[in-house]
């Protein structure tokens, strides 16, 4: 049985997801901060499992 893989998010995704402006994510990846994501072509995507990694990695340190 193929495995699937869940489709790369977008800056628009990530931010809904977040709920954060999109400008937000562009400021957070030219600081070094926040999820980690990857050019595709011109385009940025992100992985949604780094996507929930890293906020999950935020709660801790918050806690």
């Amino acid at each position: 049985m193929p495995t699937t893989t869940p489709p790369l998010w977008t800056v628009e995704d990530v931010s809904t997801y977040l709920g954060v402006p999109v400008m937000t994510i562009y400021h957070w990846r030219r600081s070094g901060y926040g999820p980690k994501g990857a050019r595709v072509g011109r385009y940025l995507r992100y992985r949604p499992e780094d996507v929930r990694g890293w906020f999950d990695a935020q709660s801790q340190k918050a806690g």
